[in-house]
């Protein structure tokens, strides 16, 4: 008989690098298109007339073509950094490693 897993949540947030702020947040069961799409979604209601630059890593969730339209239909560019080379990201990974840090780990 296996243990029962822990319940995890996925949390996805987009970073605002002119001011640092999350400008929106969503929490989920599962890191997928979804969660993301509705990330997306809730900053773009926000700031509805933002057009910002969109940092983001390689994950299936930004590279996949309905991601891409979205961010076209809002007048927003797509920036994604080449394999390994993960200049762009650097602000949202710091980010997670503080609240790993400070919530997660109890630090």
């Amino acid at each position: 008989m296996s243990l029962p897993q822990k319940h995890q949540i996925r949390i996805s947030a987009i970073l605002d690098l002119y001011d640092w702020r999350i400008v929106s947040h969503v929490i989920g069961d599962s890191n997928n298109n979804t969660l993301v799409f509705k990330t997306f979604d809730a900053a773009v209601f926000a700031n509805p007339d933002a057009r910002p630059l969109f940092h983001s890593d390689r994950g299936f969730q930004y590279a996949n073509r309905v991601f891409y339209a979205k961010l076209e239909q809002q007048g927003m560019t797509q920036s994604m950094s080449r394999v390994a080379k993960c200049i762009e990201n650097g602000p949202m990974e710091g980010f997670w490693g503080i609240i790993k840090r400070e919530r997660y780990y109890g630090h």
